[in-house]
């Protein structure tokens, strides 16, 4: 039958479950903040927001992240600024301008231990990726290759991170997020829907704040009652994602973790004390330039198109970019680049808190572009 102009199941399509994989979730345990309680203990006693203070900004911006004190108060990510400073008591609160240089290192060292076990990763932000880790032939069991790359990342960081262990990533995602902080859960086909049936249905990934209210007015409030739907009544009401949540509620999901190329490579650095002068605009510049350069040859990637990001201290960011005829990956051609572009834009009055170059237009390095005879 039609429904709204979509097609509604009368009987339950058969399903698939691939339970061969096994997959690894592994996210960093209030990632930025962590870093910053790292880098400065002191920090740790405070309910920490990662955001720029809104008291100095107008009212502007947004919360990054914060720590475990903080989000005791209510506070997360994408959250205002301004609601953060209302929902913590002043003597407690923190604000700490994020410096995501910083964080991109420390992703970095996380991802380069990813690779000592698998180059089937799908990275999904700075902290968190999917690793398929079913060809595992270096470790007793793909439990103590999880164990290792925790213990791994505490020793080379002095981070935790949670990990989720399962033969699907929905799964493995829900594993992660069982248990956090410094947690590990492992879900085994045959424990599957003892562990979805017993979540919270706000916990099913996918079941946001407009799907809630919905679930709930059909007597859905576990994993269990979500399962105890059929097909057709999940598909009538909510369609194609209708049928997502019957399998999710059975554990499936037969996607494969997605190895994703790099779109574009870029380092960006914020500044405490402003840039005033061309010179130190300059000199920034060219150490960005050596840092992108570096992080091409990590990857061995060159690209066409270099990008110049300026933003001042009244927060008003501006970009430009220039597409070259060859490709560059050395750190004095994308130096170049980057220089004209700020000749091109350089305002008179200069106080620069935030300065940064992307090379996109990537193609990787390992052939050579030949101008040949016409």
């Amino acid at each position: 039958m039609w429904k709204g102009g979509s097609f509604v199941a009368l009987f339950e399509l058969p399903l698939r479950n691939d339970t061969h994989r096994r997959i690894l979730h592994v996210d960093m345990d209030a990632f930025y903040a962590s870093i910053e309680e790292r880098d400065a203990p002191q920090l740790k006693r405070s309910a920490l927001v990662v955001a720029y203070d809104p008291r100095q900004t107008g009212g502007k911006g947004v919360v990054t992240t914060a720590n475990y004190v903080a989000r005791q108060y209510g506070v997360h990510s994408a959250m205002p600024a301004q609601e953060a400073l209302r929902l913590v008591p002043r003597r407690l609160l923190t604000f700490q301008p994020p410096d995501f240089t910083k964080y991109r290192a420390v992703s970095d060292q996380v991802h380069a231990l990813f690779h000592q076990v698998t180059d089937l990763i799908e990275p999904v932000a700075l902290d968190e990726a999917y690793l398929d880790v079913t060809a595992n032939q270096e470790f007793p069991t793909t439990i103590d290759l999880a164990l290792w790359l925790q213990r791994q990342i505490m020793a080379t960081t002095q981070l935790t991170c949670s990990f989720g262990l399962s033969y699907n990533k929905f799964l493995a995602k829900e594993a992660s997020e069982y248990n956090k902080p410094n947690g590990r859960t492992v879900v085994m086909p045959e424990q599957a829907l003892a562990f979805l049936d017993r979540l919270p249905i706000e916990a099913f990934r996918g079941v946001g704040k407009k799907t809630l209210p919905r679930l709930t007015a059909l007597g859905v409030a576990t994993g269990a009652d979500l399962r105890a739907l059929s097909q057709a009544t999940l598909v009538q009401e909510f369609g194609k994602m209708g049928l997502g949540l019957y399998e999710h509620a059975r554990g499936i999901d037969n996607r494969p973790v997605q190895v994703r190329r790099a779109k574009s490579l870029g380092k960006e650095r914020t500044y405490r004390t402003p840039k005033t002068t061309d010179a130190q605009v300059v000199a920034e510049l060219a150490r960005l330039a050596d840092m992108v350069a570096a992080a091409l040859a990590k990857h061995q990637l060159h690209g066409k198109t270099v990008v110049l990001k300026v933003r001042n201290t009244e927060f008003e960011t501006l970009t430009r970019r220039v597409t070259l005829p060859q490709y560059v990956a050395s750190a004095p051609a994308i130096n170049a680049a980057a220089v004209a572009l700020w000749r091109q834009v350089a305002p008179a009055e200069l106080k620069l808190r935030l300065l940064g170059i992307t090379v996109t237009n990537l193609a990787p390095a390992s052939f050579e572009n030949v101008d040949l005879p016409v």
